[in-house]
């Protein structure tokens, strides 16, 4: 495997960071965490059960510095997981579930393909949820420095899920970074999306009515539209201005109309039909591999493409998934 820039960077990062959390006093930040908690509404009787037990996990700052959209190539990333094997496995979870999923599609105006490869590319349709510990995930990760902001906010939204008897703090396991269910949704984004689809009085993302109902009700917020595609992989012109193309997932920069950027991009006669679509060029191995080339992989992407980094800010992720939902469109 290539070694990156940006991981060697990280290990450095980690290892002076590590050093740094290991020294500091994690009880103390609990102490200082439940009056901050307090302070925002939540009971003392569920910051008792819950933070009291909570522990730093050093594995889970290792996992936050080592994420695999720090030193996987493009090519390596979406092939791991948009392989034929996972596509018979999203086809199996669609057959026995058919009905379900093709009413929670038609009610939401989501395709059903996207949601089989989110599911697919999250948690392998479901058998593997992540056995962390969320709750001390959270609070490691909120002791940490690096997005301490961040994840504060998620424990305390977490929290005021458990306050409200929304969600079983007995279920809360999952991904190192505090995300859990079918579709590892943050807490955050249970507050906003997560449905009680079959009427139980709880939300189970790990049941399969309240899981994919849920995501489809998230992506139909997010302002998906069935009917543009999510990227096309293209070979650029050494003439397009470096200004164009972005290496970052945080904000995709220089939008323009796909009849714009034709005359940069070889044998373009096949995007003509999407010459008015809103677009952006990425070039995501740049940043990340070392001695990439400048303008391969290179790929022109559209909103849809954009909304799936609201759901995931990794401009390899959003590649795989709408990699994979491709796949299944032509299987299902």
């Amino acid at each position: 495997m290539k070694i990156t820039k940006l991981f060697i960077i990280n290990i450095i990062f980690f290892l002076f960071s590590f050093k740094f959390l290991s020294a500091s006093d994690f009880e103390n930040w609990k102490i200082d965490f439940k009056k901050k908690a307090l302070d925002e509404g939540i009971s003392i009787k569920t910051l008792n059960r819950v933070i009291d037990n909570t522990r730093f996990l050093p594995d889970v700052i290792k996992y936050d510095r080592y994420q695999p959209e720090f030193y996987e190539d493009t090519y390596t990333y979406i092939s791991k997981r948009t392989s034929q094997k996972k596509v018979a496995k999203g086809r199996n979870l669609y057959n026995s579930n058919q009905k379900l999923i093709e009413i929670v599609s038609n009610e939401f105006l989501v395709d059903k393909n996207l949601l089989l490869a989110l599911m697919g590319i999250e948690t392998n349709f479901g058998t593997y949820l992540g056995k962390m510990d969320i709750v001390s995930s959270l609070a490691t990760l909120s002791f940490d420095k690096r997005r301490s902001k961040f994840f504060t906010s998620e424990l305390i939204t977490l929290l005021k899920l458990v306050d409200a008897n929304i969600i079983d703090p007995d279920t809360l396991f999952g991904s190192w970074a505090g995300a859990f269910g079918n579709f590892q949704f943050m807490p955050s984004t249970i507050t906003n999306h997560a449905i009680d689809y079959n009427n139980d009085k709880k939300i189970d993302l790990k049941n399969i009515e309240d899981s994919f109902a849920s995501a489809a009700n998230y992506i139909k917020n997010l302002g998906w539209k069935n009917d543009i595609p999510c990227f096309y992989k293209i070979n650029l012109k050494d003439d397009i201005p470096l200004e164009f193309l972005n290496t970052s997932a945080k904000k995709l920069n220089n939008k323009r109309k796909v009849k714009y950027f034709s005359k940069y991009i070889e044998n373009s006669d096949y995007l003509k039909q999407f010459n008015n679509l809103n677009s952006a060029i990425i070039t995501p191995d740049v940043d990340i591999v070392e001695n990439a080339k400048k303008f391969s992989p290179a790929y022109i992407v559209f909103d849809n493409y954009d909304l799936i980094l609201k759901w995931n800010r990794s401009l390899r992720f959003a590649l795989a998934v709408c990699t994979l939902r491709d796949k299944f469109k032509d299987e299902l």
